[in-house]
């Protein structure tokens, strides 16, 4: 009897548990609401890399969304994101299409220039290598010491040469290499013509240069102390080869007499006896009112310097030092005694003296 009381009981209680329509769905809504935690959690926990893309994935789950159970799920989008790559890929398409139109017209002159530099590239080297321009004559101006023949044979210009290939730097070094030769440039005159253009040292003096037994050789010096050549008998063999000009200026040049034994000039080599120089540096220094009257020279050493004017008159010079002051004493006796002087001292120029006429 307990027994069954128990069954009934039971069963009485599982009926009214059945019996309740809230008690069931309040079952079933606990089951149905896990699968849809789970899939919350599992969207949100998905990567997202690319920025852009996860504001979108942010927009799209902020959109409205039916979700299981009827639920509605709101969302919002901004507007500047709505088509946010189109403008970019358009924009990039006309910078394009603008650097072209830009860049068309460089590109276009760079190539004509290049084809304009290869053009001429290759006329220049046909031109160089070609028998065109070829040298048919020489042209000397300027010599007057030297001859044309002499200048010609210095200048040495190459057969068969043209004036594109001609070494004119390599001539005018030729040239520069004569004693005579102070400057020397070389020029082309096309179409066929060199021309040898040379400026010459002048003589300054003549100085009469002891040679032995056989007495004294004339030798012409310029104003720098350059030995030019030794200047033969105007009646000799040698003369006949010798510019003419030579011998006029040698005539009105002055001289340069006793000089010390031992002097040995050499052409194109620089005087190196201080005698010499020295005369050489007094009559460069005189000024025309003095040195157009010095007809000769006695060097027989620095201090003992003596000038010969062309009225006999001679005067002790002594070195080059103070020759502004020592010619200004000179003219000023010579116009205080005309006449009346031979010979005036002046190797200190504060304290003259002077000697006159017997």
């Amino acid at each position: 009897m307990a027994s069954d009381s128990r069954r009934t009981s039971s069963s009485s209680g599982a009926s009214r548990t059945s019996a309740h329509p809230h008690a069931r769905r309040s079952s079933s809504r606990s089951v149905t609401s896990t699968p849809t935690t789970r899939a919350s959690s599992r969207r949100l926990s998905m990567p997202q890399t690319n920025p852009r893309r996860r504001s979108s994935s942010t927009s799209a789950q902020s959109m409205p969304r039916s979700g299981r159970g009827g639920q509605i799920e709101m969302s919002s989008v901004r507007l500047g994101d709505l088509g946010a790559t189109t403008p970019r890929r358009r924009t990039t398409a006309q910078s394009s299409s603008q650097a072209a139109q830009v860049a068309g017209p460089w590109v276009r002159r760079l190539v004509i220039a290049l084809v304009l530099v290869a053009l001429l590239a290759v006329g220049g080297v046909f031109l160089y290598s070609s028998s065109i321009f070829s040298i048919e004559s020489v042209h000397v101006n300027g010599a007057a010491h030297l001859t044309d023949k002499e200048v010609s044979d210095l200048a040495a210009v190459p057969s068969g040469t043209t004036l594109l290939r001609v070494d004119t730097a390599g001539i005018a070094t030729r040239l520069e290499s004569n004693a005579w030769v102070e400057h020397a440039s070389v020029t082309r005159q096309f179409p066929s013509t060199l021309n040898l253009n040379v400026t010459e040292r002048t003589i300054a003096a003549v100085v009469a240069v002891s040679s032995g037994a056989q007495g004294t050789q004339d030798w012409a010096i310029a104003s720098d102390g350059t030995w030019l050549m030794m200047i033969p008998d105007k009646d000799s063999a040698e003369a006949a080869s010798i510019s003419p000009q030579v011998y006029t200026d040698a005539a009105s040049a002055l001289r340069i007499t006793d000089v010390p034994y031992g002097v040995k000039p050499e052409v194109g080599a620089k005087c190196s006896d201080e005698s010499v120089t020295n005369a050489l540096k007094v009559v460069s220094s005189l000024t025309t009112d003095l040195v157009g009257q010095v007809t000769a020279v006695s060097a027989t050493d620095t201090a003992n310097t003596l000038l010969t004017l062309d009225n006999g008159i001679q005067i002790a010079f002594g070195t080059a030092d103070n020759a502004r002051d020592k010619e200004r004493v000179c003219l000023q006796l010579m116009a205080d005694h005309e006449g009346k002087i031979s010979y005036i001292n002046v190797r200190i120029p504060d304290r003259p003296t002077w000697r006159a006429l017997s």
